[in-house]
């Protein structure tokens, strides 16, 4: 969750350091450090707190050198404190680290270390790792690389680690075992990372490290070896994101910004893999064949936060489309209870980032059992992805916001289509069904355009709740996801206390919740065309007059030209354009991001870097 970046060539380092740590503030962090080596030797600058405190530390105290690293710590071990913030240096202060992930076996180290004369100053697992680099450069290593090798022998646990040294000058050394480092490649300089936004600014020629990889830095070039000292061989990807699309673009947030790249998301998203004309979907080829997909019997979906939202509105839309039984898990817990797989079961992991540990740890257990896994991710050539079977890329573009908006649609996009295709494989669609909902999906990005033309409607909202102390979101069947994801995100920004729930069951425990104090939002959309679609928003008209009749406030998110049931009891209506029921979920999830916005902005909160929450959870 922390960020790292890394820096060796030719343009003044501190600067380029600090602004690459700006472009991961959305990670989360609690404090900050860069080091540098130069003419005058190792030089470590450490701050408590955000980024301009450490920039306002380098301002007082400045620092120069050829090449450097810097960090921000999300704390795990150890309290955010200056003392505890990375970089760490060894007994001699001639080797500094900074690292994401926990060293698990920590503790026996640091004993072990104690008694041979080492002395520690911080309270940090990452501390234990620079004393271990000194104790192998004084057994003798040559190189710093020598020294790194030798030391992540010992440890125990997960993690991306960042090194230099005074011993071994114009070199860094990154190694990964666990949370994701991405090498960016350019004209004679070389950068390391956490992610890409921290260096997209200076190349787009880029490869990730896989597990158990180090990788030597140095005016050179760089050169890739395992932890037995072979060499390997990566695979650069030309990273497509336009680096001004990690800018907030004269949007007030990023956050704001990313909503609004919905549309132009979705858009991208579909492009290229569906055929209008001929009601087909073309999938990227890999190691899932259409005999495959014809033969699976069970579909697991497995997934952490936001991304378990997408994948529980993708249980309706593929057990409604493909006819094929789906279960959700929690990433978190999927390892943990012992789940039941089979060759005819069809794993689908999604993240975001394709870095997320419980998702990644759910992946490796389903594929030890022989299921076949099939990733939605937003970025190419993440671990996920590396490891699946199949992946679908969410053209989403970079998403700073640790509140998940654009990333969330496009994985209901993605979703979407391989229901469609599961379809037309299984022949549970026939080329007019599936033409009729490429057509709905293709008309997507326009509809979401109309919903976001009514921005102010969504700030008058805010302006009146904000000071609500808890909400309640109901939905029915498709839209019960939708739910929860507007609960999330309300909760995430404006730490006000949200619960999402199917609205038909209200009368099992959130009616007495109910007063006239508490907004409740209830997502009330109907396709008119079909019959199941008319009975649920019956049933959630009725849902909406339960909740009158205990004097609620009600928010109702409704379809245009058919509202009128809805307008008679509800006290404030937001409508959204008319949609394929599935499709509908994607249009409804903009109000309530919007709602969420304007209510965060309004109680002061900071709506991208939400206290206590990471963009990446890369540690358990």
């Amino acid at each position: 969750m922390c960020g790292i970046v890394g820096y060796v060539g030719h343009k003044p380092v501190v600067p380029l350091i600090l602004e690459g740590l700006r472009r991961l503030e959305y990670r989360g962090y609690d404090s900050a450090g860069v080091a540098v080596c130069g003419d005058d030797g190792l030089q470590v600058r450490r701050a408590e707190g955000k980024l301009r405190n450490l920039e306002e530390a380098v301002r007082l105290d400045p620092i120069a050198g050829r090449y450097g690293l810097g960090h921000t710590r999300w704390a795990t071990h150890g309290r955010p404190t200056e003392e505890n913030a990375h970089p760490h240096r060894d007994c001699t202060g001639e080797v500094v680290v900074v690292h994401n992930g926990i060293i698990e076996n920590y503790l026996a180290l640091k004993k072990q270390l104690i008694s041979e004369g080492h002395r520690f100053v911080t309270e940090t697992d990452t501390e234990v790792v620079a004393h271990l680099v000194e104790k192998n450069f004084s057994a003798g290593a040559k190189s710093l690389e020598d020294a790194v090798r030798g030391s992540v022998r010992e440890l125990t646990g997960i993690y991306a680690l960042v090194f230099l040294s005074k011993r071994d000058p114009d070199t860094i050394v990154a190694v990964r075992n666990g949370p994701p480092v991405v090498i960016g490649l350019g004209q004679d300089e070389f950068f390391v990372a956490s992610d890409v936004p921290a260096i997209l600014f200076h190349t787009r020629e880029m490869f990730f490290l896989q597990d158990n990889d180090i990788a030597v830095l140095t005016p050179r070039g760089v050169q890739v070896s395992d932890f037995d000292g072979r060499p390997q061989t990566r695979t650069v990807q030309h990273i497509t994101w336009d680096p001004i699309m990690a800018e907030k673009g004269g949007y007030k947030h990023f956050m704001l910004k990313e909503i609004f790249e919905q549309p132009r998301a979705v858009r991208d998203t579909a492009l290229g893999r569906v055929s209008q004309d001929r009601a087909q979907v073309f999938l990227e080829q890999m190691e899932i064949s259409e005999k495959d997909f014809k033969s699976f019997e069970h579909v697991k979906i497995v997934a952490c936060g936001t991304s378990w939202h997408s994948g529980l509105a993708g249980k309706f839309m593929i057990e409604r489309l493909a006819r094929l039984p789906v279960e959700v898990d929690y990433g978190s817990e999927f390892r943990y209870r012992a789940p039941i797989l089979q060759p005819k079961t069809l794993t689908i992991v999604i993240t975001q980032s394709g870095e997320t540990a419980d998702t990644l740890a759910a992946q490796r257990e389903a594929k030890s059992q022989g299921s076949k896994t099939l990733a939605i991710c937003n970025v190419v050539g993440s671990m996920v992805t590396r490891e699946a079977a199949r992946t679908i890329i969410t053209h989403a573009g970079p998403e700073i916001g640790v509140a998940s908006t654009k990333a969330f649609t496009t994985q209901l996009v993605a979703l979407y289509i391989l229901a469609v295709h599961l379809g037309r494989m299984r022949g549970t669609l026939d080329e007019q069904s599936a033409g009729e909902c490429i057509r709905e999906l293709l008309a997507l990005p326009a509809k979401l355009e109309q919903v976001l033309q009514h921005d102010d409607k969504f700030e008058e909202l805010g302006r009146r709740f904000f000071r609500s102390k808890d909400f309640l979101f109901l939905g029915r069947g498709v839209h019960y996801p939708i739910a929860l994801e507007g609960a999330l995100k309300l909760k995430e920004i404006s730490y006000i206390h949200a619960e999402g729930y199917p609205a038909g069951e209200m009368k099992h425990g959130p009616n007495a919740l109910i007063d006239e104090n508490l907004p409740v939002v209830v997502l009330a959309t109907c396709d008119t065309r079909s019959a199941a679609s008319r009975t649920l928003y019956e049933k959630t008209c009725s849902n909406i007059k339960e909740v009158k009749a205990r004097d609620g406030i009600v928010i109702a998110v409704a379809t245009e030209g058919h509202d009128e049931e809805v307008r008679e009891s509800a006290d404030a209506v937001i409508l959204v354009p008319p949609a394929e029921e599935l499709l509908s979920a994607i249009l409804e999830i903009v109000p309530l991001q919007l709602l969420a916005y304007h209510i965060a902005v309004r109680r002061g909160c900071d709506v991208d870097q939400p206290r206590n929450l990471a963009k990446s959870v890369t540690v358990e």
